[in-house]
């Protein structure tokens, strides 16, 4: 028996949102690492849990895909904008930025946490970002009643050598590190950090691979459609779940167990 917890459509009131898988080799030879970063306690939405870098998109992103050349649709390349400002914000790393030196990330990464504008930054410097580099692979829309509803367009990349250490903006972060996916799945397991059903599931989808490259071949065999999980009762116990048909290896949870935000 299946019960919807929202509607097919975008929910009313859905936050446009990204968020940025990035990925690089591991030092001991095994499946890539991949940058997480652990919410704030404070934070309103998944408060405390541990996530990929990522955030809500801004009226400048649009502008700011337009002046990269983004041919694709105008949300997508928003979304792609936000995913790669949000995470120089909020770490330290410039992805898809090519030409910005290390030494000049701190003092952009200060002016963007001020208020200046990516699209101001960029047309001073004559700058492009490489929106083409990103892989997307989801896009999520749960409507919890516990929590915002977000509507979050998921994106891959690898991630760019950088020589300076990575901090997080400690307004919305406590935490930052580097480990597979496996090893993510497995401190959540233990009790060590804790992931959103959201994060949980496409952790589970980034573990089928060792790494970007075998990532997104496997991206590319299926297709990207709006996510919304549903209630359904499967063997006398209520489950969350979500569609078999888009990569994912784990497609329900035990209601109970589910961290919903």
């Amino acid at each position: 028996m299946r019960s919807d917890i929202s509607p097919a459509s975008l929910p009313d009131g859905a936050i446009p949102a990204a968020t940025l898988v990035i990925m690089r080799p591991a030092a001991n030879g095994g499946p890539d690492e991949i940058l997480m970063v652990k919410r704030a306690t404070t934070m309103a939405f998944a408060a405390g849990a541990v996530v990929f870098p990522g955030g809500r998109v801004d009226p400048d992103d649009l502008v700011v895909a337009q002046l990269c050349g983004f041919e694709g649709e105008p949300a997508e390349g928003a979304a792609r904008v936000a995913a790669l400002r949000e995470t120089l914000e909020e770490t330290g790393l410039a992805v898809g930025w090519p030409a910005l030196d290390d030494a000049e990330i701190a003092s952009v990464r200060e002016d963007l946490l001020a208020g200046v504008l990516l699209s101001d930054i960029l047309a001073q410097r004559g700058d492009r970002l490489s929106l083409d580099a990103m892989v997307p692979f989801a896009r999520w829309c749960p409507n919890f009643k516990e929590a915002r509803t977000f509507d979050t367009r998921f994106f891959a990349i690898v991630s760019p050598s950088h020589r300076h250490e990575l901090t997080v903006e400690a307004a919305e972060h406590s935490h930052i590190f580097w480990a597979s996916a496996r090893e993510t799945l497995e401190m959540a397991d233990r009790g060590a950090v804790s992931v959103i059903f959201p994060t949980r599931r496409n952790l589970e989808r980034l573990a089928l691979a060792g790494d970007f490259s075998e990532f997104a071949a496997h991206a590319c065999d299926f297709p990207v459609e709006l996510i919304t999980p549903w209630i359904e009762v499967r063997d006398g116990a209520t489950h969350l779940c979500i569609p078999d048909h888009l990569g994912y290896p784990v497609t329900c949870e035990p209601f109970e167990r589910v961290r919903r935000g």
